[in-house]
């Protein structure tokens, strides 16, 4: 009898391309005409705006959705044989990707969300600036004899490390701050399960450690991987500054130079981030069956003291790495709210009066007296609010005790 596998959803499998002089003008000519009709998309919507402002009592009548957006570009095509030379399908998609971005923006101001907050209306898509992304749809591309042929006869080779799972939907080229292009393919994904251990883990997030778990051997030490390169990267720096060119002057050699190798450095930290990231989430899930994971938001440190070592901790990316690799395994995820998790005892769940300061690393409970680690203790409160609060000290919960869905 074989195994009932699972939809996990869809996940995005990104590869290296190898790009011929040929195919790299086409891909620009693409692109240049992608970012004419968003900047076209960014100009017709401020335009709106400002008569929406100037004339209250004809706001609404005039709006610049997808649909009205599709039909300035049917209008555009049809009057500019510049537009027509490339294929409809990533113009297309420049259209709802603007829409979302638009939309998006109009929510939060709606909900009234702090401006630190909000994603900002679309801007331009400068030449020099914005770097190549182009999207396709199923009838826009497809795969033949390991190649990927693109709408307009554009044709790239991909690396392929390794096979798709199943057939993709759409794909996304784009080219990254070093220059190298790559096609990101969107696949379905089925679950894969792994075997049952039986135990559960709590996870409290930090920078001083990345992740302090419940089991001491799944703890994540910061690897202060853009520390380590910071003398590289100040002096790459220090070297764009002395060439970089005044206002409307071409760029000098050594300044590109300079300013690719910053980007191989940038491009390397990410990298080795991910890396990291990946390896622990593997191991957490694969020894784990349940997951009590603090749902925290980092986006506050960036305004801290701390933003230069919260960001080098990546706790976002490697938050998301540890659910998305759940959820591929088919582990619970228990996504715990943060409020006074550093506050409340884990034994016998009395709250402090006052909050913890950062200096103090030990937690001591008044009530009953228990001390431990602060972040130990935050880690076991995460179990306890997600209801995984295990029977012993290994972390290990009686056969069938487990939680069937996720909280």
């Amino acid at each position: 009898m074989g195994v009932v596998e699972e939809e996990a959803g869809h996940a995005r499998w990104t590869f290296r391309l190898r790009v011929s002089s040929t195919a790299r003008a086409a891909l620009i000519d693409e692109w240049d005409r992608c970012r004419w009709i968003w900047n076209e998309s960014v100009a017709k919507s401020r335009q709106i705006h400002a008569r929406n402002r100037t004339r209250p009592e004809d706001a609404g009548k005039e709006t610049c959705g997808p649909a009205q957006l599709d039909r300035m570009l049917t209008e555009a095509r049809a009057r500019t044989p510049w537009l027509r030379e490339g294929s409809s399908v990533p113009q297309q998609q420049v259209i709802r990707d603007f829409g979302k971005s638009r939309a998006k923006a109009q929510k939060a101001i709606r909900e009234r969300l702090p401006q630190r907050q909000r994603a900002g209306m679309p801007g331009w898509k400068k030449k020099r600036e914005a770097l190549p992304s182009l999207n396709y749809t199923k009838r826009g591309f497809r795969l033949k004899d390991g190649r990927l042929h693109l709408a307009g006869g554009i044709v790239l080779t991909p690396v392929w490390s390794r096979d798709l799972p199943a057939a993709p939907s759409s794909v996304r080229v784009y080219q990254d701050t070093v220059g190298h292009w790559y096609c990101s393919f969107v696949v379905p994904v089925r679950v894969q399960p792994l075997p049952e251990t039986g135990r559960v883990i709590g996870v409290d997030w930090g920078v001083r450690e990345i992740a302090t778990t419940t089991s001491d051997a799944h703890d994540l030490p910061h690897a202060q991987h853009g520390k380590k390169a910071q003398a590289k990267l100040s002096r790459y720096d220090r070297m764009m500054a002395r060439r970089k060119p005044k206002k409307g002057q071409a760029a000098s050699k050594g300044y590109r130079e300079a300013k690719k190798r910053r980007a191989k450095t940038y491009a390397k930290i990410a990298r080795q981030r991910q890396d990291t990231s990946r390896k622990w989430a593997k191991r957490v899930v694969r020894d784990h069956d349940a997951l009590a994971v603090e749902d925290f938001r980092p986006r506050f440190l960036a305004k801290s003291t701390m933003a230069r070592k919260a960001a080098d901790a990546a706790i976002g990316a490697t938050k998301r790495a540890l659910t998305e690799m759940a959820r591929k395994h088919g582990r619970v995820v228990h996504l715990v709210h943060p409020a006074h998790t550093t506050m409340d005892c884990a034994h016998c769940g009395a709250r402090t009066k006052h909050a913890l300061p950062l200096s103090e690393r030990t937690y001591t409970c008044t009530a009953c007296g228990t001390a431990s680690p602060r972040d130990k203790n935050s880690a076991r409160v995460m179990l306890v609010r997600a209801g995984l609060n295990p029977a012993d000290a290994e972390g290990v919960r009686p056969p069938g005790a487990l939680l069937s869905e996720a909280a």
